[in-house]
């Protein structure tokens, strides 16, 4: 691996960092989700008899300086994460910025500095204010311009401390119905009829061009920026050689995988769009001028998370499997995890190829990791299930690094417990770092270093 390679750890500010109403902060859209069995229950506004996860999550906002020494100690030279939108401007409308938020990330940011870990943040995991989702969010262009008034701000403040940009997360997970909520700031339930693949892909045009703009606007600000799109890995084989399902594979894997990197890397809708479009009924509403912002804002690094694989076919009796928005057929040649996620490392070898062949750029792995259900025995947890499958993965990460491949950074998921995002449990834990808190909010907080930590 090359002697700069970023060796981290990833989270994202909703999940980790609680403080939810501190120093000034806003109602974030995932501030509004409550607990409930299965999937979380959008409530409008924070009701009582209630409970958030986000509230206070493990509580990274007054644990910052010991999470980072841990991470530090882990040897990590490099952090994932993200800035709650909501500490910079609460309801997303106002003209100045909440200086209390600022400040926050001014700590943590020089923090990271002092322990020699270099921060690759995330402009929006997520996270939007919650006011603007009830106006209607992404579904809306207003929303691309006030995105771009926050950008302005954290790229003037941190134009010295932060060198990554990432500007919207698994932002091809607008293709799929849990994208409404992960997308955040169309205030709809996950089920229901206003969640259309009309609505999520005009929410994601607007998406595009403030990415773009974003670029635009970073490179003006601080030529040395990096700025990078960050995709969820949905990669699909085809179940048999049936010419139906390897086309089938195909489709899906161009439309899910390739189409928001193909319009963020090389600039432009492909071609394969128009037929995908035409077979939805979408017509998307554009205005003059969202080309050429398009060709001319492209990022400078591809990042992914992946996870796992899955299969697809016309068989209608098949096994089903689901996992990270990723639902499929069985892979009779693959084992799965506890939750039912099939383990495919050789399959980020055939990603990571087919993403490099097609891009030239370089690349991030910024989420990688198993969620098992963890026990903390005298103090210790062992989780050799963690690292067996961290090690596979790496194993395939320096062959794809052999093999040409430009891989920079391997960031897995996560540096610390976190609360799940379809959920808000912590049931399922993915962290190095043990957080002595359950899914109703108890505990004690405290650290414990897993086995996967050393």
């Amino acid at each position: 691996m090359k002697k700069d390679f970023f060796w981290g750890a990833s989270t994202a500010v909703n999940q980790v960092e609680g403080g939810w109403d501190a120093d000034g902060k806003g109602i974030s859209v995932i501030d509004v989700l409550a607990q409930t069995t299965g999937h979380r229950e959008e409530t409008r506004g924070v009701l009582e008899g209630h409970y958030y996860s986000s509230h206070q999550a493990v509580d990274f906002y007054h644990h910052f300086e010991e999470d980072i020494a841990l991470m530090a100690e882990m040897g990590l030279n490099s952090y994932r994460m993200s800035i709650a939108w909501t500490r910079i401007y609460p309801t997303g409308l106002e003209a100045e910025p909440n200086e209390a938020g600022l400040a926050f990330y001014d700590k943590v940011f020089d923090t990271l500095q002092k322990h020699g870990i270099e921060p690759i943040v995330t402009i929006s995991h997520y996270e939007p204010p919650f006011e603007l989702a009830l106006q209607g969010g992404w579904s809306k262009r207003r929303m691309i311009d006030l995105y771009l008034k926050y950008c302005q701000t954290i790229f003037e403040r941190y134009k010295d401390k932060v060198r990554y940009w990432i500007t919207f997360n698994e932002i091809n997970c607008m293709l799929v119905p849990f994208g409404i909520m992960t997308a955040g700031g169309v205030f709809s339930p996950i089920r229901s009829e206003e969640n259309t693949l009309q609505l999520r892909l005009q929410c994601l045009h607007h998406q595009f061009v403030a990415s773009a703009k974003a670029v635009l606007l970073a490179k003006s600000i601080n030529s040395n920026f990096q700025m990078g799109c960050m995709i969820a890995s949905m990669l699909n084989y085809p179940l048999t050689p049936n010419q139906e399902d390897v086309r089938l594979a195909d489709k899906e894997n161009l439309i899910k995988n390739m189409f928001c990197s193909d319009v963020m890397i090389r600039g432009n809708y492909p071609y394969y769009i128009k037929e995908y479009f035409a077979e939805n009924q979408i017509e998307l509403l554009t205005e003059e001028g969202d080309a050429d912002i398009l060709s001319q804002g492209t990022v400078d690094f591809y990042s992914c998370s992946y996870y796992m694989s899955s299969c697809v076919g016309v068989d209608p009796d098949a096994k089903a499997v689901s996992g990270n928005l990723l639902a499929g057929l069985s892979n009779p040649y693959l084992v799965e995890s506890e939750f039912g996620w099939q383990i495919d490392p050789k399959g980020m070898e055939i990603f990571l190829h087919r993403v490099y062949d097609r891009y030239q750029l370089p690349i991030m792995i910024v989420e990688n990791g198993l969620g098992a259900k963890d026990e903390l025995v005298d103090g210790q947890i062992h989780d050799d299930y963690r690292i067996a499958y961290l090690r596979e993965h790496i194993k395939t990460l320096k062959n794809v690094s052999n093999q040409g491949v430009d891989v920079i950074g391997y960031l897995p998921w996560s540096a610390i417990d976190l609360m799940a995002l379809s959920t808000g449990t912590i049931d399922k834990r993915y962290g190095f770092i043990y957080v002595d808190v359950d899914s109703d909010g108890n505990g004690s907080f405290k650290r414990y270093r897993k086995d996967s930590f050393y």
